[in-house]
């Protein structure tokens, strides 16, 4: 049973976040349900608190929902399939990233189709077939386990596997710095400049990018600062990003190397408080940027070289490059191939539970029996249903005027 209202969970969100970008969040969430449940993490983080849990905890993604795994580069440049955002990561029951997983597959198939029922008993399979190898295995195996682009390739048919394959090529090679300089960039005035298109990017006189990227400077290793030394920052704007996102303070930082074909692009994005923070305690880390990519670096094989976190003006932010070789599939590419991708998420999901928590307990807790699946199964479909009243619950808040938006952005 609730004991807090929707509405009043979402709108405590935007206490921290940009004024004139809430009506953004609003009318984005607004959507569809598959929307709304992308930007009401801190609604299901409340609802899964109220009920029983494990007690066996691992670092959280936070946001586990399939949307948030995709592929990018490792530093050594190879292409690595792994969970994405962690504005939400904080120590926590395991089976909560569990439950926000097999949900999206449901919520995404009730608006994209797909086999939702298949596609959520392979995720729980995959998921409890790994975590039971890395009970098994060596810490050392376990934690430089990678599941490289090949190795996320082989869950499809062998019909699907050459079209997937080159799709990703052909994201991946477009996703670069110079990708984003051909597409994003312009000389101004004799100087290169990032391109506006407002109100999703535009230059804001306020912005505080060039504080916070001393304070960034700082957070990283010498050799990352030696490295990053080596560019100059020439320009910067706002951006609006995600769905959850929206009203957060995102920064695109423009770097110029030896010349103007020699780009890094930085983004620089606000953090605040883990949904996850007031059922299972504060964060050990006193800036939660800094906590974003501590739980980051834990949960993820390899790591973006150019992460880190600052605060400027009382707010947090961290730091990771943009783009960079990431490849992020959509809603409807997904669900003609759902259980394969449902089956790649929960084998990532494993191993990052693996990394930060006791796989041997949580394989224990499993057992060899249905119950761990079947209360899954039924959790997900039954919160696709709660996430669909809630979300008309804020259409219909829209509707009466009691929330402002603003939407074709």
């Amino acid at each position: 049973m609730r004991t807090l209202d929707v509405l009043d969970i979402l709108q405590a969100q935007n206490a921290i976040r940009a004024a004139d970008l809430v009506p953004v969040r609003w009318g984005r969430m607004s959507a569809s349900p598959w929307t709304f449940y992308r930007g009401a993490a801190a609604v299901m983080a409340a609802d899964l608190a109220a009920r029983p849990h494990s007690g066996l905890t691992v670092q959280l993604c936070g946001d586990a929902h399939l949307l948030n795994f995709g592929l990018w580069a490792t530093p050594e440049r190879n292409l690595s399939f792994d969970l994405r955002d962690f504005d939400e990561t904080l120590p926590g029951p395991f089976e909560w990233d569990v439950a926000r997983l097999v949900t999206s597959i449901e919520v995404l198939a009730r608006e994209h189709g797909g086999d939702a029922a298949g596609a959520v008993a392979q995720c729980l399979t995959a998921y409890r077939t790994q975590i039971a190898r890395y009970a098994g295995a060596h810490v050392l195996d376990t934690w430089y386990d990678l599941i490289h682009v090949d190795r996320f390739l082989s869950v499809f048919t062998d019909a699907d596997r050459p079209r997937a394959a080159a799709h990703i090529a052909r994201k991946a090679q477009r996703r670069t710095h110079r990708g984003v300089l051909r597409k994003l960039t312009e000389i101004r005035d004799g100087r290169l400049r990032i391109s506006e298109d407002p109100p999703i990017r535009e230059h804001r006189p306020d912005g505080p990018a060039d504080e916070l990227f001393a304070h960034y400077r700082e957070s990283l290793p010498d050799e990352r600062r030696h490295l990053l030394d080596r560019f100059t920052p020439v320009d910067a704007v706002r951006q609006v990003v995600g769905v959850g996102s929206v009203g957060m303070r995102v920064h695109l930082l423009l770097l110029q190397g030896r010349d103007t074909t020699d780009p890094l692009f930085l983004q620089i994005k606000q953090a605040g408080e883990s949904v996850y923070e007031p059922f299972c305690g504060s964060s050990r880390y006193v800036a939660h940027g800094r906590r974003v990519i501590e739980g980051k670096r834990l949960v993820q094989s390899a790591t973006d070289v150019f992460v880190g976190w600052a605060s400027a003006r009382g707010h947090d932010y961290y730091v990771r490059q943009f783009r960079d070789m990431k490849v992020i599939a959509h809603g409807e590419l997904i669900a003609p191939r759902l259980p394969e991708f449902a089956t790649a998420c929960g084998h990532v999901l494993a191993r990052s539970h693996a990394r930060s928590g006791d796989p041997v307990a949580i394989d224990a807790y499993l057992g060899r029996g249905r119950a761990f699946d079947d209360g899954m199964t039924a959790f997900a479909s039954a919160y696709a249903d709660q996430n669909a009243v809630d979300h008309a619950r804020l259409v219909e808040a829209i509707g009466a005027g009691v929330l402002p938006t603003a939407s074709g952005w």
